[in-house]
């Protein structure tokens, strides 16, 4: 079973290092915009799904089923506020930002649209932004790190060292190579596995509960696990799993999304795609945890919760496929990261800063992929300590500062003419060190995000009103961006 489930791992990780071949053979000698981008060319489908990829790494198929296994429905919360969120940032957020970052002086990164969407020559907010990636992306990073090397491990029993770094080399390889274009297709394949691995296990395992095993019921569940049916456990749960949702608004590598596809036309239809596909993948991720739970009884790790069902069920070709999905969520995330933090320096701090926009294309390439390579050495090296917290504890804390940091910016940019750019800075700064701040000293049960994002806002907003107007350039840029007439 092993050496079946080895061989389909190696094709998988094969395939994917292929589509990263094709598209730099046919993206040589094409432009920035091209590699970070993909040229504003992305259909419906693959913009939709590289959407949903990209966010759902691997704590949706290892970290929400074992938060649901371990602590109960409860946790179902998290998936509640994601869904929510993801639908209002593809209907609201995503129509609006692509407008605007075309108006933008067509902007190809998060930190240039915040730049050029208000006609400002400083550097400090690119600054800013690139800073915060940097940090927030090697720790988002690690958690896909870890996954690989706890699935490895699990079911091959490669020391899970070794595993992360073999899987950290193969994401390298694809982002290095293909940029853009290869991280959004691989994404699309590593997507629809994800979602069939989700539909399919739980199904199957549901209807074999009974002939399972060391299988639970749900009394004897809830006699070891007081309140584990409780959808209400307390008001801080409820907040807290709602406070997930405003992560999205600021995630970059899943709003530059919406920067790239072709037209507002292909942008409703991936919102469709979108939607739906969240939808489906985290109410199965939380069935897993439930019904792993019955189906699999006491299970000594948690987070191996979908990866031992998977396996009871199976034989070793379908479950070698399934278990390629905890590969796909781990570097459909881990690639997009990667290319994000990548853009921002090159981008927004290499060529205007360091080099004073007199970088060559291939130059400006090459400085985006050796910070590919440091962040990923730095990641493997955070995943393999033991102490660096679950792949749930990597992922919530990333989320929130992204999420805290960026969300108030963007939306006030894309909504509020008189937004300025001393209250983006502003929001930017007070929102990312209010959020770093309250998990590191306070706490008190509530997810950092809630607080860093409404710091973030008040900061955003005061500033702003301090500031003095926008001038009529960047108003006029505001009116042309919202009139709806950018195709």
């Amino acid at each position: 079973m092993v050496n079946t489930e080895l061989i389909v791992f190696i094709v998988y990780l094969a395939f994917m290092l292929g589509i990263g071949v094709y598209f730099f053979i046919k993206s040589r000698g094409s432009g920035e915009k091209e590699y970070f981008l993909g040229g504003r060319k992305m259909g419906p489908w693959v913009s939709a799904l590289s959407a949903g990829a990209s966010d759902m790494s691997a704590w949706v198929l290892m970290g929400l089923p074992a938060s649901i296994y371990a602590a109960g429905i409860g946790k179902s919360w998290i998936a509640i506020g994601l869904a929510i969120g993801y639908a209002l940032s593809w209907i609201f957020e995503a129509p609006r930002l692509r407008r605007f970052s075309i108006a933008a002086n067509d902007s190809i990164t998060l930190p240039q649209y915040l730049t050029n969407r208000f006609k400002s020559s400083s550097k400090v907010l690119q600054i800013l932004c690139a800073v915060i990636f940097l940090l927030a992306y090697t720790i988002y990073a690690a958690s896909s790190v870890k996954a690989c090397g706890t699935l490895f491990n699990t079911v091959i029993g490669i020391d899970a060292k070794i595993a992360m770094y073999i899987a950290a080399a193969i994401i390298i390889g694809y982002t290095f190579m293909g940029g853009f274009n290869a991280v959004c297709w691989t994404d699309f394949f590593q997507g629809l596995l994800m979602l069939g691995a989700l539909l399919i296990a739980p199904i199957f395992a549901l209807g074999m509960i009974n002939s399972a095993p060391g299988h639970m019921t749900a009394e004897q569940i809830s006699e070891k696990i007081p309140g584990y049916w409780n959808m209400f456990p307390d008001w801080k749960s409820v907040v807290s799993g709602l406070g997930w949702g405003l992560g999205y608004f600021g995630m970059p590598h899943i709003i530059i999304r919406f920067m790239s596809v072709r037209s507002d036309k292909d942008l409703k239809k991936s919102a469709k795609i979108g939607i739906t596909w969240n939808i489906l993948i985290i109410l199965f991720s939380v069935a897993a945890g439930c019904i792993g739970h019955l189906f699999l009884g006491e299970v000594s790790d948690s987070s191996t919760v979908f990866i031992q069902m998977v396996r009871r069920i199976f034989p070793a070709l379908i479950s070698g496929i399934l278990l390629s999905a905890i590969l796909a969520a781990s570097m459909s995330t881990a690639d997009s990261q990667l290319l994000c933090a990548s853009s921002a320096f090159a981008s927004d701090v290499y060529k205007p800063v360091i080099r004073k926009n007199k970088t060559t294309d291939k130059e400006m390439f090459w400085a985006g992929r050796i910070v590919v390579l440091i962040i990923a050495v730095i990641a493997v090296l955070i995943a393999s300590n033991p102490g660096s917290g679950s792949i749930m504890d990597l992922v919530e804390n990333a989320w929130g500062i992204f999420g805290a940091a960026f969300g108030p910016a963007i939306l006030l940019s894309l909504f509020w003419k008189r937004f300025t750019f001393k209250g983006a800075v502003a929001g930017i700064f007070v929102g990312a060190a209010v959020d770093i701040c309250w998990l590191a000293f306070i706490g008190l049960g509530i997810y950092e995000i809630i607080p860093g994002f409404i710091a973030g806002l008040i900061a955003a907003i005061v500033v702003t009103l301090i500031d003095k107007e926008p001038n009529k350039e960047v108003q006029d840029l505001y009116d042309y961006a919202s009139s709806g007439s950018i195709e």
